[in-house]
């Protein structure tokens, strides 16, 4: 296929290069001539503009640093928009906004241009191993016939649904990996201080139900997607007494735990709700209540 990559920094740069290797012909501009040198060294045809790139090819690709610069190169002077041609397909691999990214979609509708969003996850690293994680948004058809594609940039291509929830799905992903971190640095900053060697620390959180995946894997789609709150696998009020032990243990070691302190507050919460002998799970729904959606499966 005729595919065009907008976009060669430490993750554009090697999935682009993977496009290359499957065969495709592959047309390819950066704001910096010089990050397009080892695919003109391979064979790739460098264009002058976006515009130019999407005059040549039948997918556009796109991996830019964030919104502002994905609305220029879509629908700036010069931008993708220009150069499409009705019935080429444009796929944004940014981690972008969903309300510019369903804006797009509807002033390239007007075009006959397609738009899916496929915000991809993994890193560097998983750019040069092409192991990332793809989050595809928009039809479904679509996504079905340039799947191929896509499967040359990672091994974990899904479709997560309508236009915009792509970004969506990876704005939450990193919101979680974000948060995780200061849970992680709150955690580790008691162990250690508290007396436990960091590598033991590590060792012992991965051997337990947080390293082997038990929420994500077993809490949410068995629990959390079901609503099933009242078939208790760990007590609320057994959680309750964990983080406050966690708490008073910071507090003895004087070790700021911002994020223990609010969710042993939540714990509070369910517990003069009467929640004790409910699923320590439970508290899940207090956010709920507050964001006015029930996470359950349809």
């Amino acid at each position: 296929m005729r595919i065009g990559f907008i976009g060669l920094g430490n993750m554009g740069g090697p999935m682009a290069g993977h496009i290359l290797a499957a065969g495709h012909t592959l047309t390819v501009y950066d704001a910096r001539r010089e990050a397009a040198s080892r695919h003109l060294e391979r064979g790739a045809r460098w264009a002058e503009s976006p515009m130019a790139v999407a005059a040549a090819s039948e997918i556009i690709f796109t991996s830019l640093p964030g919104p502002k610069e994905v609305e220029a190169v879509a629908l700036g002077e010069g931008g993708v928009l220009q150069g499409a041609t009705p019935g080429t397909t444009y796929i944004d691999l940014s981690t972008s906004s969903p309300t510019l990214i369903r804006r797009i979609h509807a002033l390239y509708r007007e075009k006959g241009v397609h738009v899916l969003d496929a915000p991809v996850s993994g890193g560097p690293i998983g750019a040069q191993q092409a192991t990332l994680a793809v989050m595809v948004g928009g039809d479904r058809a679509l996504y079905q016939r340039v799947k191929p594609v896509l499967d040359v940039l990672g091994n974990k291509v899904t479709y997560v649904g309508e236009i915009g929830c792509g970004a969506i799905a990876k704005i939450v992903h990193n919101m979680i990996g974000i948060c995780m971190q200061l849970v992680l640095a709150e955690g580790f900053t008691l162990g250690v201080k508290a007396g436990v060697e960091p590598e033991a620390l590590r060792q012992a959180v991965v051997g337990g139900a947080v390293g082997q995946g038990l929420m994500l894997n077993y809490a949410m789609p068995e629990v959390i997607f079901k609503g099933d709150f009242d078939t208790v696998r760990f007590a609320l009020r057994l959680a309750r007494k964990d983080i406050g032990l966690a708490t008073e243990l910071g507090r003895e070691y004087e070790v700021p735990l911002k994020v223990g302190n609010i969710v042993e507050q939540e714990f509070i919460e369910a517990m003069a709700r009467g929640w004790g002998e409910r699923d320590s799970s439970a508290p899940f729904s207090l956010q709920e209540e507050r964001a006015g959606v029930k996470v359950r499966r349809s």
